[in-house]
């Protein structure tokens, strides 16, 4: 490594975006910030001294976007969401900055590996799946359209968890993210908030009879803010991440210390840490399920009273509060900022009801991500009433005020009073968030088409009755820096070759691509791409799993959380089918397919789990197969996250898009394996429709019941009858049921199959038949090179309406009304 050199290169701490001031900026923090030189620097120091140096030249920027929020007095949108998946961040900032070749020609000068280096960088172990990445795209968006906003989480000190895969199981390890300093946060003490927990609520008649309410005896915990930037791509809009820590009001008890009692001298800093420890603590038991809420509500208290000190460094009273203030909250667990806003106009402001609710209802949106009953988050009365007690007393209120309303729209209607209250009844009472949410806001989207219409139809009908207009829809969408300019990088070169560098500020012009699908020079370079990028992955699969996998073959793959509706299950299921035919037929027609897994199951879920164990006895046993191994492997891809999928996405041929139809809400991994040139195999479901609707009938491969189908079989749907119907399919059940793939444990996967023959809640079977056709079509269409490839050209063609901006500008059209401001000189500080 040549970098002697470059410590005698003093002066001032340049910032330029040249080679030079980043090769100079870099070894100033390798000397000054981490005290190194050439000759003790580890790789890791080496990607600490870049990151740091291109935050520096983020800081300028972000110092002037907030002075420019300030002075102008902008709108601004705070997004709430408890997770943030949002991956490395190192090479995605160079991008947006606009010097990542600068910065590798810096680095390939002093004989640094830019690649190599930013494979140190741990992902942020902020999010598990699709609701965080989605909201780490809208943050990228939403600085390079410009739109003032601030992102708001909790930083946790434990992701997850990280994923291995030991005696063929998943076993959970701590995602411990924060092990070395995180280069790209800063600390904000000077930003701390109470929070406050248990206690009693206390009222008292004043002088004017007015009622005075207060929250007294309570349990104190301080949140700490720390603000990543988030840069615009191709412009000087810095955007904040503030997530929130919590630490103890008294870290330290040295009566105890000096009493000899040491743990007790620290229990209350662990009890107040435990907050922001880890992401979605388990919830099975009493402890875990008041953590999470705990989680929850600290996450709130600490955004609002921050939203609502910054509103007040300009504004005497909240008149204006409403035109200068959106708060969207993404999915339910946020759904606590309605009554926490309530509560501080209330009590902490002294507005009365009536301007409060109005106030509040005005701000607050909801984003909707799920049609899972399960999923739709409730809390028992005993566990809100004793942590939350002053939020259960105005979620009553609420709810109060709301069934009056209702009563005197639906009179007389008591069935609709129960579906419609915020208030579940039954054994235990629970609070209904997604119906606090809904009540408090004055939007509610769905985040796909017939998600959106699922929700009005079914979910929320008597809701979409009552406020005709409420609901919309919002489709999902992906940011293409990251999931193409950042990830694929030869085919975004061949790309900004053929149409141009204007594509990632605006993916509509991937349409220019059309022309081109069936061009064979376009179509073989196209090819090479695709070569390269799968001979990459097969070094990575090599690396994870000690598997030799075939670049020839075809990759068709799963990756997303495993969950039952997702149907990892029939996927896996059809590879046993097919490994059967293959050894019964020598002449079967089979093109080659490497079978590629990936997903996190959570820790409680024992049926998740259990597929992952079946996913991976079943690649045991079929991957040292002579007689089938050269034509079908099976590798289970073990810590699925952001910076794995950066690199699977772009080698994928065939995308696996196979929940059961009516269950999944949007995805979003369907658009990146689009956007990178892989074709879908996908039901009626989520978004698969609109990408359906974009790419054209002849250029996805859609099988399957849809939702109307599903509903209407449901009553009298046998499994059992679908298996008897077809040998292979019985001998392939049978053969998992009796132990051929765990002879150790011949019952382990008794119970999961006896599961899908008595109770087939999300379709495996009824829909296993078309599946497998469809897939033979797959099979057939792939032989044809050229074809498949101009199919491929033409998915990347139509992916411009799937961009996260465009979902931002219909957001921000529709629900917030924020102004973009361009970001022009300094101005005093907010």
């Amino acid at each position: 490594m040549k970098t002697s050199n470059l410590f005698s290169k003093w002066g001032t701490f340049k910032k330029g975006m040249d080679a030079e001031s980043i090769q100079i900026s870099f070894a100033n923090h390798l000397q000054y910030s981490l005290s190194k030189d050439q000759y003790t620097a580890t790789l890791r120091d080496l990607y600490h001294s870049l990151a740091l140096a291109s935050r520096d030249r983020m800081v300028e920027r972000w110092i002037r976007t907030q002075q420019m929020y300030h002075d102008h007095d902008m709108k601004r949108v705070y997004y709430l969401s408890a997770e943030y998946l949002m991956g490395r961040a190192l090479i995605n900032n160079l991008i947006n900055l606009g010097i990542y070749d600068e910065t590798k020609k810096a680095m390939n000068e002093i004989n640094i590996d830019l690649d190599e280096m930013a494979e140190m960088e741990p992902d942020m172990g902020l999010g598990n799946g699709g609701l965080g990445r989605l909201a780490a795209c809208f943050l990228d968006s939403l600085a390079t359209l410009e739109i003032p906003a601030h992102g708001y989480g909790l930083r946790y000190e434990f992701g997850i968890f990280d994923q291995i895969i030991r005696e063929l199981s998943q076993v959970e390890l701590p995602e411990i993210w924060l092990k070395y300093p995180n280069p790209w946060e800063i600390a904000r003490p000077e930003y701390s908030f109470i929070v406050r927990f248990y206690g009693r609520v206390k009222q008292t008649i004043l002088p004017d009879e007015r009622l005075a309410t207060e929250w007294v005896d309570t349990s104190n915990v301080i949140g700490i803010a720390y603000d990543i930037p988030v840069c615009g791509y191709g412009n000087n809009t810095v955007n904040t991440l503030r997530l929130w820590s919590a630490r103890a009001t008294n870290e330290f008890d040295l009566e105890y210390f000096q009493g000899g009692d040491y743990f007790k001298a620290v229990e209350e800093k662990n009890i107040s840490e435990n907050i922001s420890k880890v992401l979605y603590p388990n919830d099975q038991f009493f402890v875990g399920r008041e953590l999470r809420l705990k989680q929850q509500y600290f996450f709130v208290s600490c955004s609002i009273q921050d939203i609502v000190r910054r509103y007040l460094t300009k504004h005497a009273s909240f008149d204006q509060f409403p035109d200068k203030v959106a708060i969207q909250m993404n999915d339910t667990h946020p759904s606590l900022a309605i009554a926490e806003l309530m509560r501080i106009l209330l009590d902490v402001h002294g507005l009365n009801w009536e301007k409060a609710w109005d106030i509040t209802r005005r701000c607050c949106a909801y984003t909707n991500h799920t049609l899972l009953s399960e999923a739709m988050e409730k809390w028992s009365l005993s566990i809100f009433g004793n942590l939350l007690p002053r939020h259960l007393a105005i979620i009553f209120e609420i709810n109060r005020r709301f069934l009056r309303e209702v009563s005197a729209c639906c009179i007389g209607d008591e069935d609709r009073l129960q579906r419609m209250s915020i208030i579940e009844e039954g054994e235990e009472k629970k609070i209904r968030m997604a119906h606090l949410a809904i009540v408090g806001s004055h939007s509610v989207n769905g985040v796909a088409e017939l998600h959106s219409r699922l929700l009005r139809e079914q979910e929320f009908k008597d809701f979409d009755d009552m406020y005709p207009g409420k609901f919309n829809n919002k489709t999902n969408g992906i940011t293409p820096r990251r999931w193409l300019l950042a990830s694929n990088f030869k085919l975004a070169n061949l790309l900004t070759k053929q149409i141009g560098s204007q594509w990632p500020g605006d993916l509509e012009q991937l349409t220019n691509l059309g022309s081109l699908a069936g061009d064979k020079i376009f179509q073989k370079a196209f090819g090479d791409v695709k070569r390269h990028n799968k001979e990459h992955l097969a070094k990575i699969v090599m690396d994870l799993t000690d598997t030799v996998i075939d670049p020839g073959s075809i990759f068709d793959v799963q990756v997303k959380r495993i969950h039952e509706y997702k149907r990892q299950l029939m996927n896996i299921i059809r590879v046993v089918y097919c490994w059967l035919k293959l050894k019964d037929s020598a002449g079967l027609e089979w093109y080659p397919r490497t079978f590629i897994f990936g997903g996190k199951a959570a820790p409680a879920y024992h049926t998740a789990k259990m597929i992952i164990r079946l996913i991976c006895h079943v690649a045991e046993m079929i991957n040292h197969d002579r007689s089938t191994n050269d034509r079908l492997k099976v590798v289970f891809l073990p810590n699925y996250r952001v910076s794995l999928a950066e690199k699977i996405f772009p080698a994928a041929d065939v995308s696996e898009q196979i929940s059961t139809a009516g269950f999944e809400a949007s995805g979003t991994s369907n658009m990146k394996f689009a956007l990178n040139g892989a074709l879908t195999v996908g039901t009626l479901d989520g978004a698969n429709i609109e990408i359906m609707e974009a790419v054209g009938k002849e250029n996805i491969f859609i099988f399957g019941l849809n939702a109307e189908e599903v509903q209407a079989l449901r009553p009298h749907y046998n499994p059992r009858e679908y298996v008897h119907k077809d040998p292979y399919l019985e001998k392939t059940i049978d053969l998992i049921r009796t132990g051929l793939f765990n002879p150790e444990e011949p019952d382990l996967f008794g119970p999961l199959i006896a599961q899908l023959l008595s109770d087939d809640r999300y379709m495996v079977l009824a829909d296993f038949e078309a599946y497998h056709q469809c897939h033979l079509l797959v099979d057939q269409t792939y032989r044809n090179t050229n074809g498949w490839i101009q199919k491929a050209i033409l998915n990347i063609a139509a992916m411009g309406r799937f961009s996260s901006d465009r979902t931002i500008l219909n957001y921000n059209r529709d629900i917030w009304h924020a102004s973009p401001l361009k970001i022009g000189r300094e101005a005093s500080a907010d």
